[in-house]
């Protein structure tokens, strides 16, 4: 990178749906149980309906199913510790799940929850209403009432949030969803190359409101849909501002082009921040002060990568890597990082935001644990010589992996600009 080639397999629909069942699969095994004995939880039940799927919901079934009506996923825990997963609903979730009724009768559905509740007498009930993290805070007001109302009163007093187990199953990987996370930003990568090319760009003809939707189309080519809406925008130096106008959208000779875009690929979100240069006649590289700037935001990734310890929370990974970046003079360093993976934006620790640099309780509270990702979103600004002294901030960012042996991008990381 940058200009990979050639561009990677893409999974077509059918293998897709193999790899959206063989995931959760393995997941169910492995991390539920950390999940839920992190909770403390002897049952964890997620409810929802058919047209407002709990966010937790939507990473627990195959993609090639349909959800009518009233959703129920018990999850009860073991005194050995195992989970056993069971489905009361009319959702066809293969065998990833005991199904003991798989009708659309919302009075059978909840007739059975509650003798199977009964019948095991769990002491900690898991529901999810999170306070802190969105995605763990899926159980509707509506829903919430009519479980609370035909629960017996010893039941209701056991109901407890299943934010702690929602937090981990969200953030932890297995060793199949890391390879599998690896190939989408990879595919990422290749996307955004795409856009910074000649096969996109035209210097002098192509605008740069014409880039977001070029992503968008060739993600939609693909079959996939947009983690959050393609951003790109123009940095100018004032000299070519003031010869083509502040309004000026056209792409130029002499232009960095900024992206923050991101996809969604097999149940996984791609978030990247990467540089494109074009080049002036006669250049053959970006000038050496854009050059020297791109450097420095691989010194702040690497003191990032350096800091990440297993058990921190978002708040001291924070307060570890931008002291160590000041003492070794990266120049005006920000760091405004979050988790990412099945989820855009959470459920792990918050590293800083754009706006706030020095506290962030609540998510910033969540503490890193190992096989999670996250984006490593940053940015340094410093002067350019060869744009008369003007400062310039570059921000960077990757999708990378914390497991035991440290902190790496998934699919490499932008070292250099895609050079037009």
């Amino acid at each position: 990178m940058p200009n990979p080639q050639p561009f990677p397999h893409v999974l077509p629909m059918r293998q897709r749906a193999e790899v959206i069942y063989r995931l959760p699969k393995r997941r169910l095994a492995e991390v539920m149980p950390a999940a839920m004995r992190t909770a403390d939880l002897d049952l964890w039940l997620i409810l929802c309906q058919e047209d407002n799927l709990d966010p937790v919901y939507t990473t627990l079934i195959p993609m090639d199913t349909w959800c009518p009506i009233l959703q129920v996923l018990a999850f009860f825990r073991h005194s050995d510790g195992t989970v056993e997963g069971i489905n009361i609903a009319g959702t066809n979730t293969h065998d990833l799940y005991t199904r003991p009724y798989s009708g659309q009768s919302e009075p059978e559905q909840w007739k059975l929850l509650l003798q199977l509740i009964e019948a095991r007498d769990p002491q900690r009930i898991g529901i999810n209403i999170g306070a802190i993290q969105w995605a763990a805070g899926g159980l509707t007001y509506t829903l919430h009432r009519q479980l609370s109302e035909r629960l017996p009163a010893k039941y209701v007093e056991r109901l407890v949030s299943a934010e702690p187990a929602a937090i981990h199953w969200l953030t932890a990987m297995t060793a199949d969803d890391i390879q599998m996370y690896e190939h989408v930003c990879d595919v990422a990568h290749h996307v955004i190359a795409e856009c910074y090319s000649r096969q996109t760009i035209i210097p002098g003809q192509t605008s740069i409101d014409d880039l977001p939707w070029a992503y968008w189309q060739r993600c939609a080519d693909l079959g996939f849909t947009m983690a959050f809406k393609p951003y790109f925008r123009l940095i100018r130096r004032k000299t070519l501002q003031a010869r083509y106008g502040a309004d000026d959208r056209i792409i130029r000779p002499g232009d960095l082009i900024h992206c923050d875009v991101g996809l969604q690929y097999l149940r996984f979100n791609s978030d990247h921040q990467q540089m494109a240069y074009v080049l002036q006649p006669g250049e053959s590289d970006a000038p050496a002060g854009l050059r020297q700037l791109i450097a420095e935001g691989g010194r702040l990734q690497d003191i990032y990568r350096d800091k990440s310890k297993t058990g921190l929370s978002g708040k001291e990974l924070h307060k570890e890597i931008l002291p160590r970046a000041r003492r070794e003079e990266v120049p005006n360093p920000r760091v405004y990082s979050h988790s990412t993976g099945i989820f855009l934006h959470e459920p792990g620790p918050l590293i800083g935001l754009p706006w706030e640099q020095e506290n962030n309780p609540g998510r910033g509270d969540v503490r890193l644990i190992e096989n999670s990702c996250f984006t490593m979103e940053l940015s340094v600004r410093d002067v350019v010589p060869e744009w008369d002294g003007e400062e310039v901030q570059l921000p960077l960012e990757e999708d990378v992996v914390f497991t035991g042996e440290g902190c790496r991008p998934l699919a490499g990381r932008q070292t250099e600009y895609y050079l037009i």
